[in-house]
């Protein structure tokens, strides 16, 4: 059978539902993180020093606000983490899953099972920088 000339590059099934356990095992992870990083954040007001050794009781609450937008910026790290795996399911559903966006090639395997919700090439990724 031969391709013609507007047939898209893609990953064949067996690829794609690789891709999907993937991400699918991603995404439950960075909920679990997240979910913990939200905890950690929710909790700051409660975790003061007075439960720790008495050498850290002189952290101020110059700490307690660090923690507080580091935590806060980690969770938004992690939305977004999320947010662009969800759109990685949603390319695998409709076929588009692993086609550089720039250069329309298929993105390394290698490369997708490192950085999943990729959707630059190394080429085009080089190109930016």
């Amino acid at each position: 059978m031969s391709t013609s000339a507007d047939e898209k590059i893609r990953y064949n099934e067996k690829d794609l539902a690789h891709f999907k356990q993937i991400v699918k095992s991603k995404i439950e992870e960075a909920t679990e993180q997240y979910e913990l990083i939200k905890s950690a954040f929710t909790n700051d007001a409660d975790n003061g020093t007075e439960d720790t050794a008495p050498q850290f009781k002189a952290f101020d609450e110059g700490s307690a606000v660090m923690s507080k937008e580091a935590n806060a910026a980690l969770a938004i790290r992690q939305e977004k983490f999320i947010r662009d795996l969800k759109n990685a399911l949603i390319r695998i559903e409709n076929k588009s899953y692993g086609v550089c966006r720039v250069t329309g090639k298929l993105i390394a395997k290698e490369r997708l099972e490192l950085v999943p919700h990729a959707t630059l090439s190394i080429e085009a990724k080089n190109m930016q920088d």
